[in-house]
């Protein structure tokens, strides 16, 4: 299976700065990801910029609150990384069956962070930016946390669009919706022209740890597409099974 393999580094350093008890050196990070300390030093100078670890006068390095807030999904970067991998083929199957982009993300905080995505070749398409961050009440992965995994939304609740949901009974009755059509929605409601659809991923243990989805303009994806979508975004699959739950049965 392809794997980003900077992606892979880059959490690959973050969950051993996560692990460390102590500000590590540039060596100790080469030594535990088995790249040389000029890779290493490429690593850390991209996590201190996009401020996930601060150097020392020491010059050592350390994890800053962001990695802390990673670490709140009961996860580990690792296993991040391992169900990326695994589920790639799938958001590869969804592009070529819909010919829409294709992402998926893992809660952080109380946000989504798209860490894969694979782009539609149609000239109109959308496009989130692996790394970048998104919201939970008004986004189809957002949601699908909010549905069938343990994050919750705090308002208040910024309109994005018209289409927003910005009361807590709005959002409270679309996640029962959710549950019930088994996958989540964004309709407009992040930002204009834009619908997207989304579901659950589970680990072995049965517990949500990311979510996949499709996204298309609104002239492409009306609403019996994005129903059509919806179908198609939740038989999705590994070749491999799942010792955890199916998205069909996994509680509330």
């Amino acid at each position: 299976m392809r794997l980003l393999q900077s992606l892979t580094r880059g959490l690959e350093a973050l969950d051993f700065l996560a692990a460390s008890r102590e500000p590590v050196r540039l060596t100790d990070v080469a030594e535990a990801l088995g790249v040389d300390k000029s890779n290493a030093s490429h690593l850390m100078k991209t996590l201190v910029a996009s401020g996930y670890a601060v150097q020392d006068s020491s010059r050592r390095y350390q994890p800053t609150d962001k990695i802390a807030r990673a670490e709140n999904t009961g996860h580990s970067l690792i296993d991040i990384v391992s169900v990326k991998e695994a589920w790639r083929p799938a958001l590869e199957r969804l592009v070529a069956e819909t010919g829409e982009c294709a992402h998926m993300a893992v809660l952080v905080g109380n946000r989504v962070w798209y860490i894969d995505k694979i782009d539609s070749s149609l000239p109109l398409k959308v496009d989130h930016p692996i790394g970048s961050l998104a919201p939970l009440y008004c986004t189809a992965l957002g949601k699908a946390f909010l549905a069938f995994g343990n994050a919750s939304a705090e308002g208040p609740f910024a309109a994005f669009t018209p289409h927003t949901l910005t009361t807590r009974r709005s959002l409270d009755d679309e996640i029962v919706r959710t549950r019930a059509r088994g996958y989540s929605v964004d309709n407009e409601e992040f930002a204009h022209g834009i619908r997207c659809v989304a579901r659950p991923v589970y680990d072995d243990h049965g517990h949500m740890i990311a979510a996949i989805g499709v996204s298309g303009p609104s002239v492409r994806v009306t609403d019996e597409r994005l129903a059509e979508l919806g179908r198609i975004v939740t038989s999705a699959s590994v070749p491999m099974p799942q010792k955890g739950p199916s998205h069909e049965h996994q509680p509330a």
